[in-house]
């Protein structure tokens, strides 16, 4: 049933975000790339599952059944990427499922789906782009992000990864905005961006491809903070977040290898699981290598 499953609040905030940045913002967003995006992620998925998925996942049935994964997608690429011609954002969902299926350590992904869409399409087309001022610096935008996203983190306990990121970033900003000798309204409009907190609270803290223990998604999330405020300041890049993301997403693997923790799942009653679920996660893990035995 709708709602029963966080993922499905996610959908239904992010498909909010579209109405309100329409019909608020005055975006120049053609509604036939949204039902691209949306029915290519789809078959995407329905195809790698049916062909790949079986294979590679064994009984995972949660994998290959899922729709809810290609929808977030598909409504992310369409709030973040833009696009002249149907094809670049059929090129950026179709690379953003596939990343899924084929960038694999064991049974996790290790790329966000939307973000390696967004750099699939910077990288392969020459009529994407990504404007990070699309949001304008309205606050009320920055409660509506924190608000929806705070819900949604509090199920699924990854504020840590918010917190980080966006702490370490500020912190980096405020430092520089002091040595350059700037006002403080020069830091506060670099910070007001509505893409800067999409990116914070929906992105960076997708469960499934970021680090599993929390010591590991704070050093992550800080690492790329860093990252994002070098490509940002000094090489000048205005998707700064996104390369910052896709270049680190492989370190997720490493940190996991070096902080073990339960893997985050999706089922019911795992929610909200963090480092609190780890006790449930391990007997599961234990009683599932019992029968292997």
């Amino acid at each position: 049933m709708f709602l029963k499953d966080i993922r499905d609040y996610q959908i239904l905030f992010l498909a909010l975000f579209l109405v309100v940045g329409i019909g608020t913002r005055d975006w120049t967003l053609r509604p036939e790339l949204i039902a691209v995006a949306i029915a290519t992620t789809l078959t995407t998925q329905s195809i790698l599952s049916l062909v790949i998925g079986r294979w590679s996942l064994g009984n995972d049935k949660g994998q290959s059944l899922n729709i809810r994964s290609a929808l977030i997608t598909s409504l992310g690429l369409s709030l973040l990427l833009r696009a002249d011609h149907w094809t670049t954002m059929a090129i950026a969902a179709a690379s953003a499922i596939a990343s899924k299926f084929i960038f694999r350590v064991g049974d996790k992904h290790f790329f966000n789906p939307g973000n390696f869409g967004i750099i699939s399409a910077l990288i392969l087309t020459r009529d994407a782009w990504v404007s990070p001022g699309q949001w304008g610096e309205e606050w009320w935008y920055g409660l509506l992000f924190a608000g929806t996203g705070g819900m949604i983190l509090q199920r699924i306990g990854r504020w840590d990864t918010t917190a980080a990121f966006l702490g370490t970033y500020s912190l980096l900003e405020a430092i520089r905005n002091v040595w350059l000798g700037w006002t403080w309204d020069v830091y506060w409009h670099r910070l007001m961006s509505g893409s800067l907190m999409l990116f914070a609270l929906f992105m960076i803290t997708d469960p499934r491809s970021i680090p599993n223990s929390r010591i590991g998604r704070v050093i992550w999330a800080m690492c790329i903070a860093g990252l994002t405020f070098i490509l940002r300041n000094y090489f000048f890049i205005s998707t700064a977040v996104f390369w910052a993301l896709f270049i680190l997403a492989p370190l997720s693997i490493l940190i996991d290898f070096l902080w073990l923790a339960p893997k985050f799942s999706w089922q019911k009653g795992d929610e909200g699981n963090g480092e609190n679920s780890g006790n449930s996660s391990l007997l599961t893990l234990n009683s599932a290598l019992s029968i292997k035995k």
